[in-house]
């Protein structure tokens, strides 16, 4: 004799899938948006008549910051400083903090800091990397698309650098 399969339950329109326990830790994004952004073109004219169609040496430099807001929000800070270079001359330099306001809930502190540093910042690069793409293009130069980022690796790094910090200091 077959089993009979009870048919799929679907959940009402608007409803949202369950969330888990109550004490399972969560973040969802509040709002996300540019901070601060800096377009800087000082040798435009030399740039395109002298260099057009080269590719000038590109520098992408990031820092992340997370800060606690309240007990139950974190804003999290992508850094961007991109400076190009032409030869000897300067392209165009970018400056763009692009910040997410994250409400958290039953996260510890050990937790957090992961979650600001990694997950967080995973969350908020599409969106600052369009932003950078956009501001080259309008600055006359081809957008710059910034290559995915392992915001792992960077956590690891900055976390081996506060150690060897921490231990000089306490030796």
């Amino acid at each position: 004799m077959a089993d009979k399969k009870e048919p799929a339950k679907e959940a009402a329109p608007g409803a949202s899938a369950p969330q888990g326990d109550a004490n399972t830790p969560r973040a969802t994004i509040v709002n996300q948006y540019v901070k601060d952004l800096s377009f800087e073109n000082p040798n435009a004219y030399e740039v395109f008549k002298a260099f057009a169609g080269a590719t000038p040496k590109i520098d992408v430099a990031i820092d992340i910051n997370g800060t606690k807001k309240s007990d139950d929000a974190y804003e999290v800070e992508l850094k961007f400083t991109v400076t190009t270079q032409q030869d000897e001359t300067s392209a165009f330099v970018i400056e763009l903090v692009y910040a997410g306001l994250f409400a958290v809930q039953n996260m510890p502190e050990e937790a957090a800091q992961p979650f600001l540093h990694i997950q967080a910042p995973f969350i908020l690069f599409p969106f600052a990397r369009r932003v950078i793409a956009d501001v080259t293009r309008d600055g006359g130069y081809p957008p710059l698309m910034l290559d995915p980022i392992d915001f792992s690796a960077l956590y690891q790094q900055r976390m081996e650098v506060e150690a060897a910090k921490q231990a000089s200091a306490n030796a």
